[in-house]
């Protein structure tokens, strides 16, 4: 067997190889003499069917599997042996001449080569990472949807703009049928909020679900509506009004600060708005990574130059699938898929150039870390380290999920070598204005 290569630039080559019969023949033959074996051929004994009538009756196909994989096992020996970095998978170049009968045979592949580049974390323009601070309006915020979550319901006859409604809402063109309840305050519309005003129970009020919430979400809760059908969601829906109440706020005292956070844990107002800081602030970091992490992403994408071998991998693309694509269907899903072929790449590279890994103690670390906080979720604060272990042990079993979680702490991994490597900016903002300026 020979094995030559040419390059035809540097983002596409053709492997050409050489099979002659002494490459396959001795297997062939072995084969085919097990199939005389136990060939069930009428006419014939077993064991005794002439060799001449074997090779006549399953010769060819015996042939051609043995040459592909030959084949495939060249291929991948030569590619592991020369290092050669590909994109996509070998393709084979047609040939609807080939000669199965004669002794020898060439094949030529055409490969796609990754290009060579190299990835810079400090560019000339600053990345901003933002830091989430929970301002003194969330706080109070907070503090009063606890007050009204543990306060006192007080039934009510006639609606008023700081009341509880409980109704049904129904649309029978979108099959809307749903019991819900609401306050006041989640409603946007003015004209709807004055409709509701001054309304008594058994009253059906007509909304129109146009911006009918400060969120179009809600419409997903208080409609039991789908995620698609809730944005721009263009109807009026009837409200029958069941109940109306009003909550009586909770005292801020010692048996509330102990059915929240446990005995003792806060003991006054402050502690509690510093309690309710620290624990929002805690989740905001994790959205302020991500959101550092997305755009370190995007500018790596958009500032690190290399050419692909496009004609190669929409080809590659046609085949690669489930079901084949036509041309245009090959090139519609490679623009698609560029950019993110393009991160892969990136993503690689640092991996290698800082010398990224995931070990098996770091992976079984980060699963008992993600396991105390579920379990701290439930009120479970100190587990046994036994414990740990042998949930740890059964989710490092699944296959998938070790897939999974490797993912996720190659991410956290590099997004601390981003925080580190990357050239960024420092800046505060609210949770709110966070909202507005990247979720509206």
């Amino acid at each position: 067997m020979n094995i030559t290569r040419e390059d035809i630039d540097a983002l596409n080559a053709v492997v050409k190889v050489d099979i002659v019969k002494e490459d396959y023949n001795d297997k062939v033959e072995k084969i085919l003499t097990d199939y005389r074996k136990s060939a069930n051929i009428p006419g014939f004994r077993k064991g005794h069917v002439p060799m001449t009538l074997v090779k006549k009756q399953y010769g060819k196909a015996v042939l051609v599997d043995e040459v592909n994989k030959l084949l495939q096992d060249a291929l991948n020996k030569y590619m592991t042996e020369e290092k050669l970095d590909v994109l996509g998978s070998p393709l084979p170049k047609s040939q609807d001449n080939l000669d199965w009968d004669a002794d020898s045979f060439s094949f030529e592949f055409e490969l796609g080569l990754a290009p060579k580049f190299d990835v810079d974390l400090k560019g000339k323009n600053a990345i901003t990472q933002y830091t989430i601070v929970a301002d003194d309006k969330m706080i109070d915020d907070q503090v009063e949807h606890i007050q009204k979550q543990y306060g006192k319901l007080i039934s009510e006859d006639t609606v008023s703009e700081n009341s509880e409604i409980t109704g049904v809402f129904v649309n029978e063109e979108k099959e809307i049928n749903n019991k819900a309840t609401f306050t006041l305050d989640k409603i946007k519309s003015k004209t709807a909020v004055k409709a509701l005003v001054g309304k008594k129970v058994g009253d059906v009020v007509t909304l129109k679900t146009k911006g009918l919430f400060n969120d179009d979400h809600d419409l997903m809760s208080f409609l039991k509506v789908s995620h698609d059908d809730a944005h721009g969601l263009d109807v009026e829906v009837t409200l029958t009004i069941d109940e109306v109440n009003t909550r009586e706020l909770a005292d801020l005292d010692q048996e509330l600060f102990d059915k929240l956070f446990g005995k003792g844990v806060v003991t006054s107002v402050t502690e509690l708005k510093t309690k309710i800081k620290e624990d929002s602030e805690k989740q905001f970091a994790q959205q302020g990574d991500q959101k550092f992490l997305n755009d370190v992403t995007e500018y790596l994408v958009e500032n690190t130059k290399f050419d692909l071998p496009a004609t190669f991998l929409q080809k590659w693309i046609q085949t690669a699938g489930e079901e084949p694509l036509d041309a245009d269907q090959a090139k519609e899903e490679y623009e698609k898929s560029e950019k993110s072929m393009r991160y892969q790449l990136i993503e690689g590279k640092l991996i290698e150039k800082f010398d990224l890994q995931v070990t098996f103690d770091d992976l079984k670390s980060f699963v008992i870390e993600m396991v105390k906080v579920q379990m701290a979720q439930f009120g479970q604060m100190d587990p046994q380290e036994k414990e740990l272990e042998d949930i740890a042990a059964r989710i490092l079993s699944n296959r998938d999920e070790v897939k999974r979680l490797s993912e996720q702490l190659m991410s956290q991994k590099l997004l601390e070598l981003y925080k580190k490597e990357a050239k960024f900016k420092a800046k505060e903002i609210t949770y709110d204005d966070f909202v507005k300026e990247f979720y509206n």
